[in-house]
């Protein structure tokens, strides 16, 4: 697969991903690892030049936006996506959460915590936001799934709703993804078609524009990992978009401009 050349933006930082930006500490937590790379993908990474004509191009039936949005082709990314699971959908016996300080947050069931400490932000059933603060941390349980033992910080959650990103901001469903930043620098809006018009429920239809809020340290290369903000959002892209399919990211498009962070 081609390797995206990283993209200079102005105002955005472009750092190795064990480093943060002037703002934020950074998430840096891991993930579920990615799956090999679907049926599909090996046969859309095509270089431009090879494409076929674009009245003949469609995406799940309909045709494809790339076609009229303009923007720059960096090609197929892998895609994957990540979520906030919520405390009170869980129970059984409890652990502590801790601060980086080593101070406990809250007694949550293990199971909310084995899920928090790959997803890396939840919401906590007393009220509030807890996110990723550093890993390492000796008084933490340790994560099933990624070995590492996670702090967190307790968030505001009318600031923080759904989590703090890598670039200190608040991370929102269906528009923050996590990127390498040295590929998409953290406030880089991107677009990606085979999103675009994806019907939600009781809200709009996906436009395809999101922004590079958040980072991972699975999350490496052509690799962005789009934040639904539930399991079951969750679900229902994948059915329509697979994970590890992949999708076409496209910079520099007039429409999703909007959300250019200046960080």
């Amino acid at each position: 697969m081609r390797k995206a050349a990283a993209i200079s933006l102005l105002g955005v930082c472009a750092l190795p991903v064990a480093s943060g930006c002037d703002v934020g500490t950074g998430t840096g937590y891991v993930r579920e690892p990615a799956m090999p790379l679907g049926p599909t993908l090996a046969a859309q990474a095509l270089p431009p030049a090879q494409l076929p004509p674009a009245q003949a191009r469609t995406i799940g039936g309909r045709p494809d936006p790339r076609v009229t949005v303009g923007g720059r082709s960096l090609g197929i990314f892998r895609n994957t996506y990540y979520d906030f699971p919520s405390e009170g959908d869980f129970s059984g016996t409890t652990v502590k959460l801790m601060t980086a300080a080593c101070q406990p947050i809250a007694e949550v069931p293990r199971a909310f915590h084995d899920a928090l400490c790959v997803q890396g932000s939840g919401s906590l059933k007393k009220g509030g936001t807890v996110s990723f603060a550093k890993r390492d941390c000796a008084c933490a349980e340790v994560c099933p799934r990624t070995g590492q033992r996670i702090c967190y910080d307790a968030l505001d959650r009318t600031k923080f709703p759904f989590g703090r990103g890598a670039a200190g901001t608040p991370i929102m469903p269906l528009v923050t993804v996590a990127a390498d930043t040295t590929v998409l620098p953290l406030g880089t809006p991107i677009y990606l078609p085979e999103l675009d018009g994806l019907p939600m429920p009781g809200g709009e239809p996906l436009d395809g524009c999101f922004v590079v809020e958040d980072r991972g340290s699975r999350v490496k290369g052509d690799h962005v990992d789009i934040f639904t903000g539930s399991p079951k959002t969750t679900r229902m892209l994948n059915e329509r978009v697979p994970s590890n399919e992949g999708v076409t990211v496209v910079v520099e498009v007039a429409k999703c401009e909007r959300l250019k962070r200046r960080l």
